[in-house]
This record gives C-alpha cells, sequence and structure tokens, in this order.
C-alpha cells in the first residue's frame, strides 16, 4: 500500500503524524499516546514528566545565544474527537486511523482523522527532536481530555510551568491568530420512563436521519448546518400528535461539542394510520429538504421497516419527552454587539441516548460573557424541569479574555507578513480553547492560538489542507527565532 505521507513536507511533521494516527487516543482513554509522548522525551534524554491525569511535560534547553530569552510553551491536546459513518466498521480504542489522500488535503476513510489536535503535537514533537532549530528555553505540554471537558487543562498544576509565553496549537484556520475565546459548560438531562406493551397489529418502523455535516458545536454553529436530533425530534412530535404513533427507541448524536449528524428512532403506528403516516414523513423529508438544501446537499430521511419491538416507551413520558426536545434551543442565541459578525452565546442539542431505564440528553452552551453562558444553561434546565427531568450542570470552563497588546502577538503578526507578505487575522473564536483555563492558572502568561487549515472537524468530513501544515511550520520556527 502506497504511503500517503511519502512526499509531504516537513517530512518529520508528517511522520509524527503517522505514528499518532496509529495510537487509539479517545479522550478519556490516553494512556497509550501518554505513553508514546513519555517514551519520547525520554529517549531524546530530554526532562520528562507526567501528571496523575496523563499530562505529559517535556523540558528541551534553549539552542546556542538564546539561554536568556523567554521560555516557550508549545501546547497541544493529545486526544481526539472519535466520530465515524454509521456503515463503517472502526473500533477507535484499538484501530489506528487510515489516512486518505484527496487532492491537496488529508482525510480519513469513514472516520475522524484526528488532526484535530495531532498536527499540532506531531510539530511539537519535530521540533523536540531537531537540535538544528534556533529557539529559548522550551516546555511542550500534551494535555488530555480537551474534547469531552478539558480536564486535562482544569487540572494543571499551578507551579508545573516556567514559561512567559505560550503557543498553542488548536486553530483550525492558517493566517489567522487567535487571541480570545468563548467559555463554556454542558447541561445534562436525565428523564426517567417505563415501558409497556406493544398493541396487537401495530405496524413497526425506524425513522432515520443521516448524511448530515455535523461540525465543531463552536466554530460551526452559525453557518445554518442542521442538527439531526431537532429534525428527528420534529418528525416524532407531528407522528405522534397526528398518528398516535409510539416510540420504543431514540438515538442521536454523540458527543457534546459536535453537532449532531445521525438520529434515529423505532416507532410503530396502528394500521389505520399507518397510510397517513408514512406520508407525512415523506412530506416532512421534502420539506426539511428544501429548508437545508444549501448547508445539508446530503441530507436523506428515511423511513424503514423493521421487527416489531419488544416493548414501547410509556406514553406520558413520550408525550413529554418530545415536547422537551422540540422545544430545547439549539444554535445561535446571541450575536456580539461590540464584534461584527461574532457570536457571543450559543447552545448545542448534541446527543439523546437511552439505556434501559433513562433517556440521557447532552447539552453545552457557550458564550464569550460569563452571566450569558449561565443564563444559556439555565434556559436549558428549565426547559427540562417543566417535565419533571433530572437536570445537572458541568463546572464549566472560563473564555479568553483578548489581550490585543501582547508582545508574541506582535512578533507573530511581524512574521507573517515577512513569510507571506500580507497581514494575518486577530480575532477571536467562538470555540473554547485550554488557552482560558491555562491564562487562569498562569495569568501572567502571554498566549497566542494558530495551526494549519482544518475542514469538518468532530466528523468523519475531517480533513487538513496540506500545503498550510508547512506554512504553520515555518511560521512556528521564525516566531521561536523571533522571541530572542
Amino acid at each position: 500500500m502506497q504511503n500517503v505521507f511519502e512526499n509531504l513536507k516537513p517530512a518529520n511533521v508528517w511522520r509524527y503524524f503517522d505514528e499518532i494516527m496509529q495510537i487509539p487516543r479517545p479522550s478519556k482513554h490516553e494512556e497509550k499516546v501518554s505513553a508514546y509522548l513519555q517514551k519520547f522525551g525520554k529517549d531524546l534524554g530530554l526532562e520528562t514528566l507526567s501528571d496523575s491525569l496523563g499530562n505529559v511535560l517535556i523540558r528541551k534547553p534553549a539552542s546556542k545565544g538564546y539561554e536568556k530569552s523567554a521560555g516557550v510553551c508549545l501546547q497541544a491536546h493529545m486526544d481526539m474527537v472519535c466520530e465515524k459513518n454509521g456503515d463503517k466498521v472502526f473500533d477507535f480504542l484499538k484501530d489506528g486511523i487510515q489516512p486518505i489522500l484527496d487532492g491537496e488535503w488529508l482525510t480519513a476513510d469513514g472516520t475522524t482523522l484526528g488532526a484535530d489536535d495531532g498536527i499540532g503535537v506531531a510539530a511539537i514533537l519535530a521540533i523536540l527532536a531537531d537540535n538544528s532549530l534556533e529557539h529559548g528555553p522550551l516546555e511542550a505540554l500534551f494535555t488530555v481530555d480537551e474534547e469531552t471537558g478539558l480536564t486535562g487543562a482544569n487540572g494543571l498544576a499551578t507551579d508545573w510551568l516556567k514559561s512567559e509565553i505560550l503557543l498553542n496549537f488548536d486553530d483550525e484556520d492558517e493566517g489567522e491568530y487567535c487571541i480570545g475565546c468563548a467559555g463554556g459548560i454542558d447541561t445534562t438531562v436525565a428523564i426517567d420512563y417505563t415501558t409497556r406493551p406493544v398493541p396487537a397489529g401495530e405496524k413497526s418502523y425506524r425513522v432515520r436521519v443521516y448524511g448530515l455535516k455535523g461540525g465543531h458545536s463552536g466554530d460551526d454553529i452559525n453557518k445554518g448546518l442542521g442538527c439531526a436530533n431537532k429534525m428527528l425530534t420534529r418528525i416524532l412530535w407531528n407522528g405522534t400528535q397526528d398518528c398516535k404513533i409510539g416510540m420504543a427507541r431514540i438515538d442521536g448524536g454523540n458527543l457534546r461539542n459536535a453537532i449532531a449528524r445521525e438520529a434515529w428512532a423505532d416507532i410503530v403506528v396502528a394500521e389505520e394510520y399507518d397510510a397517513r403516516f408514512c406520508a407525512m414523513v415523506k412530506d416532512f423529508a421534502e420539506k426539511i429538504k428544501f429548508e437545508f438544501r444549501s448547508t445539508e446537499p446530503g441530507l436523506q430521511i428515511e423511513l424503514q421497516p423493521i421487527d416489531q419491538p419488544e416493548c414501547l416507551i410509556d406514553r406520558q413520558t413520550q408525550y413529554n419527552l418530545l415536547d422537551a426536545l422540540y422545544a430545547c434551543a439549539h444554535g445561535v442565541l446571541a450575536m456580539s454587539r461590540e464584534i461584527p459578525n461574532f457570536v457571543e452565546t450559543s447552545t448545542n442539542l448534541a446527543s439523546v441516548k437511552m439505556d434501559g431505564k433513562q433517556i440521557h440528553i447532552a447539552t453545552s452552551q457557550r458564550s464569550s460573557v460569563e452571566s450569558a453562558k449561565y443564563a444559556a444553561a439555565q434556559k436549558i434546565e428549565a426547559t427540562f424541569r417543566m417535565i419533571g427531568a433530572h437536570v445537572s450542570h458541568g463546572d464549566g470552563y472560563p473564555g479568553w479574555t483578548p489581550n490585543p497588546n501582547s508582545r508574541v502577538l506582535k512578533v507573530g503578526v511581524d512574521v507573517y507578513k515577512k513569510l507571506y507578505g500580507k497581514d494575518p487575522v486577530v480575532r477571536a473564536i467562538h470555540a473554547g480553547l485550554e488557552c482560558g483555563l491555562i491564562g487562569e492558572k498562569y495569568p501572567k502568561m502571554d498566549m497566542i492560538s494558530y495551526g494549519p487549515t482544518l475542514r469538518g472537524v468532530h466528523s468523519p468530513d475531517e480533513r487538513i489542507e496540506i500545503k498550510t501544515v508547512e506554512m504553520f511550520w515555518n511560521q512556528t520556527l521564525a516566531i521561536l527565532k523571533a522571541l530572542k
């Protein structure tokens, strides 16, 4: 089989990315990649530390002539979002990612690629391994569990880092520097239910919504993308009202920080309502596909006959659940009043799951205004409390306040102009970054975030633009050299 990385530059960055892709590293299961990183540092003879969470810190002395330069921390997270297409057979706890070259892009075969943030990790390893580079004292910080709670950054000791400057490699647009981000909080819901028998003579179907793009619940929340959970709920709510359907099971979305791409429900319908329900699903499929014709061209809504389920959710819980899901906010809640075209507050109806006793709903809220973040979470809480659900909130994480007078930002802007003859974009983002938590623990740390161009992150459409990796690499080496 051809090595897709054979002619890609810079060779060492792609080499380490290839190695990382073969190591299972779902969030909260980073043991293997943490061990790999610790061995990497020790094999180079560098000071290598790890903490109880699995975070790894590797220190590299300054190159000759840079001993008095400010210390720089290079930071990336080692975990990845694990999403796959419904027909893809793949075990993220065992299997290595299968890369595919697609013109000027690198993607994966039916799964997330893991370039978020594997490419950042790979670039740091290439810097650690290359003794020809010019730089001050370096610390390489690799954090765990960024994608499902930022627990690695949240648990970081306040006396671990010695650096004055931090370069975070978790941005997704080449040609920009991020200097601020939104804070976030998770709101989870549990709904108790009982079961009832399936009435005799009922027809059984699976209603399936799929083919959506999905995407990042922060960066992509304002792009008009569809949420499979909301689409499915719309059909089920109307089916319950007009055709008296019974619901056996519902399953939609997966990750709190991804917009749901797929959702399905198993239902039954009485013979007398069967034709009406089938026509209703067809009608809604046409209407929803028309509504999302420009942003979700791959959307599919299907009704498939299935074997009769063993039991149904009790009717009152079904009514309550669908009412609350239909009423539950999803998407942009407020735009910034100060920054043009910048999302201030949003919420994501991420997943709906069942475990035999309860229905579990995961949502996440983001805002660059702390009070608005909590107000958004309370809005979701109020929606589900009206049906008697159990609602809880995560600890949340802080935003990162922009510092337009940052020294490292000025260096980065100057470097970019010299390298590429144009000004980079300087902005804050609606997504969450570990910089907020790191800045809370190290308030004097001067930080920027940047990286190569990624698209479709948190979905099987994730891809990285190959040429931007070399641009990101050259930019980083020039910044380190200029920080003398």
